[in-house]
């Protein structure tokens, strides 16, 4: 971690760690695929259930990234003790937290996805899908803290087997669940929480049988309460991050059936696949900032100023030329990508031209997600969580408030790049600041 070259360090961490946030992303894509073919408000309904995911994602990832933070810095102090109880700690939180959200989100399930954006239409489709996605809570949060451990360790080979396993099975599992079985969309969900669950069980095997450098032990998890702030505190950032999510879909969701009229589903289902394909650019983007990260603490913990700024510039650049790649084929292809999934006219019709949007802003994603990156994964959460909040919440709330105000449906299509427009913006000052306080020391050497 702290003598190999920076270019290859972080390509060897990024690849599999890129390679596992796609694999998410593609099963997650699997199941709208599959679903759009019931009919579009089922399709929309994906998109109902994906801010509720985020909502449980907020808190797994949450507590996932403030235990990958601590414990690579942990080890980069050579404090090994500290980053076993931080990592044993981190599972115990989220199985207790995700039972929470189990019970909470069952609870009100109805009423919830109304708030979220379902319509009468799309609400059956929204229950029957979210039910069977919060019976599966625990495990997910469970997983989603596993993962990001055995990354923090510089082993995102092995997370990678896990998540490949889960995604494996999810992507067999939804045709099979959905048609052949005719459970429909709550199919679709099923095949999610099963995957999830084959993930869980290959990470435990993993983690017992000694492939994986830290143990979990139950004498390790912590009873102080400063132990689960620490993880809370700079995990926020993603809490932020994944909450407003959450409140940014809920929002799309209800701007999307507004202005969208008699077409109202169908411009829930646009804006909820369109989103889709743009999260397998923006979570190549978050795979290679998860390369990076491990990187820049457990260097930042050895005093090695200069190689985090290595590691950040390299990632940079990688990140940019792979989103603006990725930004041309996209934008040459909306319609297709489109009606692909769902061959509905006016579906295809909106969510081409949300693409070209999203196409747009690209190539920008890369620089601002690691400047967020590299706060949190030093353990500056306060900046990390204004970084976090702004994409779906300080800049994206207004405007997906008031822009469809003036220009209708295209509004609702313009928020999120326009949000990632101004958080870029923002970014730029950060990154010149964390730069010049913060890294601008030279190395210790031992």
């Amino acid at each position: 971690m702290t003598e190999a070259a920076i270019p290859r360090l972080v390509t060897s961490l990024a690849i599999p760690t890129t390679f596992s946030q796609l694999i998410t992303v593609i099963y997650n894509t699997a199941d709208t695929y599959f679903v759009s073919s019931i009919s579009t408000s089922a399709s929309a309904a994906v998109g109902v259930a994906f801010a509720l995911q985020a909502i449980i994602q907020a808190f797994g990832f949450g507590i996932a990234m403030g235990c990958a933070s601590l414990v690579s810095r942990r080890l980069g102090e050579k404090k090994d003790a500290e980053a076993e109880m931080y990592a044993s700690s981190s599972v115990f939180a989220a199985i207790v937290l995700g039972f929470a959200l189990l019970i909470g989100g069952l609870s009100c399930l109805a009423p919830l996805m109304r708030l979220l954006g379902a319509t009468e239409t799309i609400l059956p489709y929204a229950c029957d899908y979210t039910r069977i996605i919060l019976i599966g809570a625990p495990v997910m949060c469970t997983s989603f803290v596993l993962n990001n451990i055995l990354k923090a360790e510089g082993e995102a080979n092995l997370s990678m087997i896990g998540l490949c396993a889960g995604g494996v099975v999810n992507i067999g599992l939804d045709p099979l669940f959905i048609f052949t079985f005719k459970m429909g969309i709550a199919g679709a969900a099923l095949a999610t929480v099963t995957s999830q669950l084959v993930s869980l069980i290959v990470l435990l095997i993993i983690f017992r049988s000694g492939r994986s450098i830290l143990k979990l032990r139950i004498k390790a998890v912590s009873r102080r309460f400063s132990t689960y702030w620490q993880l809370i505190k700079i995990g926020f950032p993603t809490i932020c991050r994944q909450g407003m999510a959450s409140v940014a879909s809920a929002l799309l969701n209800h701007g999307a059936a507004y202005w969208g009229g008699e077409f109202a589903d169908a411009s829930v289902a646009a804006v909820t696949i369109s989103n889709k394909v743009y999260m397998l650019v923006r979570s190549m983007m978050i795979g290679i900032g998860q390369g990076f990260q491990p990187v820049a603490g457990y260097n930042f913990g050895a005093k090695k100023y200069a190689r985090v700024k290595k590691a950040f510039w390299f990632a940079v650049l990688a990140g940019t030329v792979i989103a603006s790649a990725a930004a041309l084929a996209i934008g040459l292809n909306t319609g297709a990508i489109m009606g692909w999934f769902r061959d509905d006219p006016k579906v295809i019709e909106i969510g081409s031209r949300a693409l070209l949007f999203a196409a747009a802003v690209m190539p920008l994603m890369a620089y601002s997600t690691f400047v967020n990156q590299l706060y949190q994964c030093l353990g500056y959460s306060a900046a990390a969580s204004v970084l976090a909040s702004c994409r779906q919440g300080i800049f994206f709330i207004p405007i997906i408030l008031f822009l469809p105000r003036l220009i209708g449906l295209m509004g609702v299509e313009m928020a999120q790049p326009g949000a990632d427009l101004l958080t870029f913006m923002v970014s730029v000052p950060f990154r010149i600041v964390f730069f010049k306080k913060v890294l601008n020391r030279p190395d210790i050497k031992e």
